[in-house]
């Protein structure tokens, strides 16, 4: 028998993330989206590794182009001769770290207004009407425009591939911060009158401190939900800008410029259309399935507490 007089044990309390995890696994939909975008993350980055293309001279080119698919090339040869699952691989590197680097870029920028907004009301009208100034610009045409004025001089300092890839996540990026801004300094104009923020301000606390010790670990929840949104974006504007013909150069694949390129021989080779849409409508909805998972799994009143 247990001793009625000793002393009752205490149970550790859980982890906040073994919480979130918890309730993200619930979600179906972002779970299935996990996996699949663990596949595509797999094929992009292991299958290089995995799959070497042969070492062809031109003539051999000439005579390979327009293949179907077979044991020696899965997905078949483009108009040049060259491999297209390789060219699959190599252009979905480039659509992700397009995603990537460009979700980071607005995300940035997008919290940096919020928390100076939300948190300086003298900052607070400013910064809104260049929020609704960016808003009200048509960003399709903003990105054409920038596109056309910049890449000739970025890529004669940086070279064509870089300086193109840098112009473009950087106007992706400068052109899709304003919905997170807005999500951001609505979070922090709540917080800034909650109790640890009123009292870390009654000691003497600066703003500087306040802000990153007791705002911006409240806002990562909506923050890393639109930043899964911001990929999606990225990666839908960088297609639509090779789709154009405006994005990255002709022997720089991206699954946006593959598309581009697959349009003149849709009827022939149909694959070479649906491939690469394919894996971006993949990429998209998988990451689009991860933010709702997330959305879900980091709201305190949905996990029950």
């Amino acid at each position: 028998m247990s001793d009625p007089l000793a002393a009752p044990t205490i149970e550790k309390p859980r982890n906040q993330w073994r919480d979130v995890w918890d309730q993200f696994t619930t979600h179906k939909g972002a779970l299935v989206g996990m996996t699949v975008l663990g596949v595509l993350l797999a094929f992009v980055l292991l299958g290089p590794f995995l799959w070497h293309e042969e070492t062809l001279t031109t003539t051999e080119k000439i005579m390979l182009k327009n293949k179907p698919p077979s044991a020696r090339f899965p997905m078949g040869t483009d108009q040049l001769g060259r491999d297209f699952l390789k060219r699959m691989m190599q252009g979905g590197q480039v659509s992700i770290a397009v995603g990537l680097v460009a979700m980071m870029i607005s995300i940035f920028l997008g919290t940096t207004v919020g928390v100076l907004a939300g948190f300086f009301r003298r900052l607070d009208g400013p910064l809104m009407r260049l929020t609704d100034l960016f808003l009200s610009l048509p960003l399709l045409p903003l990105l054409l425009v920038m596109v056309m004025l910049f890449r000739d001089a970025l890529a004669g300092v940086l070279g064509p591939e870089f300086g193109t890839f840098m112009l473009i996540v950087t106007a992706i990026g400068i052109t899709s911060w304003m919905q997170s801004a807005r999500v951001v300094r609505g979070e922090v104009l709540a917080l800034k009158e909650r109790e640890f923020v009123l009292a870390a301000r009654s000691i003497g606390t600066p703003p500087r401190r306040v802000i990153l010790r007791h705002v911006l670990p409240n806002v990562i929840s909506p923050v890393m939900v639109a930043a899964t949104l911001n990929i999606a974006e990225a990666i839908i504007t960088e297609s639509a800008l090779s789709f154009l013909g405006l994005g990255f150069p002709p022997d720089f694949p991206t699954w946006g410029r593959l598309l581009y390129d697959g349009v003149s021989y849709m009827q022939q080779y149909p694959e070479r259309v649906m491939l690469p849409g394919l894996a971006i409508s993949l990429t998209v909805l998988s990451v689009n399935y991860i933010g709702d998972g997330l959305r879900d799994a980091l709201d305190p009143r949905i996990r029950g507490r």
